[in-house]
């Protein structure tokens, strides 16, 4: 209770004048059948007038009107209550998702992640919505009803103190084999939702490779585990309305026999204080606690499903992030100069793992300095690189900027001042303009232009219909790989950072595009630290120092000559690409 309280608090006022309302309509419904009474005793014992039939009239609509107020009322303070504290909720879901680390997301699949900030919080919503609204309402119509059942017979009140702790004990067998199944169900929408989302967003692969029908086999497979899962989970609630009717009407029936003999043989006796309007009244008070208790039941078969949703959100929210920044840094600190220092550094994907993926990493990389790194696929590059600004952390050892560990700044002030080009460029939904501005959003027009035509992306942008303001489909999809290339490098520029890395970020562009590229890059920058990725040696062989790594350790530090004429690795490289054109 305490981690949802923070979501209650600042909608109190709807939480309280919610149930409160219900209260209101509880109270109608324990005086409605007393009225109806009055009006049945009139009738069979010739009592009733003209001024007694238009009073009772008058009591049932006043009170009717007063249900409906409060009906209304209670309903409209739920549903401003459980729509608010849903909000808040899944914006803290999605403020938490946004601190994780590369190694916390790994741990949840996007699909887990985007149904647990949707699904799962609907399921929530769904339920404090229920309980605002049946919270006092069924419990307040189970007391009231059993209060006045028997105050008005208390020997006919002994037939639901035998069918009801029956019909609770059914209830709750139901429910106890329910919750794990709702619990399995939430799991495979995951899976489901992960199998769409992966095919829609590779859907040219999937195309290209024509497994069109291998992907629609997959997703009918997570399809029919979550129809499984979904149908294992109903078949079991199935049975709950029929019990509870059976219950009901088992119930009715026994009241109805047992009352109406009490009444003949009062009648007989020529005692009236159970009389057919106390019967009429009775069975109404009856059908109140079983409806009441039907109430109950489906806030319960609601509760099963939220409790598994909840359990999923916490989940989350109480992932433990494993970067982030340390007690007592000094906040205020920012990169000035970017020089960079690998001392001892090794590090694991996974921790348990044997062989680590970068070990015994050191080098020193200048501040202003033009660095090449290169080697072959899956050597560690890009793992490297995404140690500076504590996108993973390292196992051992320590990475130093300007003297000082990278633990020792705000991970805010830290990755402001490194610019990355991931090796798959992502652009976001929205204008050119936009994502440009992810690297400054205060940049005039004047300097947003000048970066993308430092970026060789100015002219292409130009010949677009809308120019700057031309929208991007989800991902970049209606540009080239080399315009989106350009447009990253461009957005990256504009950040001016102190360090940047382009990770085999012109892999998609000519030469020529390339040299332009590096040019602009030496005048814009030309007092940032350059750190650029690539495969092929023509990208590097002009870099202040070439870093050359094999297998997660550097082999080779050096220049294009020297690294030439005593590395073997960088040797290799440089024959096999030399070959290469020269076959071409």
């Amino acid at each position: 209770m305490k981690k949802w309280m923070k979501y209650v608090k600042p909608y109190l006022l709807y939480f309280i004048l919610g149930p409160l309302c219900m209260i209101i309509e509880v109270i109608g419904e324990v005086l409605m059948p007393l009225y109806l009474a009055e009006v049945i005793n009139g009738a069979v014992y010739g009592t009733l007038t003209t001024e007694s039939s238009l009073w009772a009239m008058v009591k049932m609509i006043g009170t009717a009107i007063m249900m409906m107020i409060g009906g209304v009322g209670g309903s409209y303070f739920g549903a401003k209550a459980s729509v608010n504290f849903a909000a808040d909720l899944r914006a803290d879901l999605f403020r938490k998702v946004q601190t994780y680390s590369f190694a916390n997301i790994d741990k949840f699949s996007t699909g887990s992640l985007v149904t647990r900030l949707t699904n799962d919080v609907t399921q929530l919503q769904n339920f404090v919505n229920m309980m605002l609204r049946m919270m006092l309402r069924s419990p307040g119509m189970l007391i009231g009803g059993v209060i006045m059942a028997i105050k008005l017979s208390p020997s006919l009140s002994i037939v639901m103190a035998v069918t009801i702790p029956l019909l609770l004990l059914a209830i709750t067998f139901i429910i106890a084999r329910g919750m794990p199944r709702f619990s399995k169900m939430q799991t495979k929408i995951d899976t489901l939702n992960s199998t769409v989302q992966e095919n829609i967003t590779n859907v040219r692969v999937v195309k290209s490779f024509v497994r069109e029908d291998f992907e629609t086999e997959k997703f009918g497979k997570a399809n029919s585990e979550l129809k499984g899962a979904g149908m294992s989970a109903m078949k079991n609630m199935i049975f709950m309305q029929p019990v509870q009717t059976f219950f009901m009407y088992i119930t009715t029936g026994l009241v109805i026999w047992f009352g109406s003999q009490l009444v003949i043989n009062n009648y007989d006796a020529g005692i009236t204080n159970f009389s057919v309007g106390e019967l009429s009244s009775f069975i109404n008070y009856v059908s109140q606690i079983l409806f009441s208790l039907m109430m109950v039941t489906m806030m319960l078969m609601i509760s099963s499903r939220a409790l598994a949703s909840a359990k999923r959100i916490r989940e989350v929210l109480d992932e433990d992030i494993d970067i982030k920044d340390a007690d007592g840094i000094d906040t205020d600190a920012k990169i000035e100069g970017g020089k960079i220092e690998f001392r001892g550094v090794a590090y694991r994907y996974y921790k348990n793992s044997a062989e680590p993926v970068l070990s015994d990493i050191n080098l020193t990389i200048e501040a202003g300095q033009t660095v090449g790194i290169i080697g072959s696929t899956g050597c560690g590059k890009t793992t490297l690189v995404s140690l500076i600004p504590r996108l993973y952390d390292a196992d051992e050892g320590e990475i130093l900027i300007d003297g000082k560990n990278v633990k020792d700044y705000s991970l805010y002030h830290l990755r402001e001042g490194v610019g990355m080009v991931l090796q798959k460029n992502v652009l976001f939904s929205g204008t050119i303009e936009d994502n440009l501005r992810w690297g400054n959003e205060n940049a005039t027009d004047e300097e947003m232009m000048a970066a993308a035509e430092s970026a060789q992306a100015d002219k292409f942008v130009k010949n677009f219909t809308n120019g700057y303001q031309t929208e991007l489909g989800q991902g970049g999809v209606n540009v080239s790989g080399g315009q989106k290339q350009r447009l990253c490098i461009a957005r990256a520029l504009l950040k001016n950072p102190k360090i940047i890395i382009l990770d085999d970020s012109t892999s998609a562009v000519d030469t020529a595009t390339e040299a332009q590229i590096r040019k602009a890059f030496s005048n814009e920058l030309a007092a940032s630290t350059k750190i650029i990725i690539a495969q092929r040696i023509s990208s590097v062989k002009d870099a202040d120092m070439i870093v050359v790594m094999d297998d997660g350790r550097i082999t080779g530090v050096g220049t294009h000559d020297s690294l030439l004429s005593s590395n073997t690795e960088y040797q290799e490289i440089y024959n096999s690409q030399i070959s290469g054109k020269a076959g071409a």
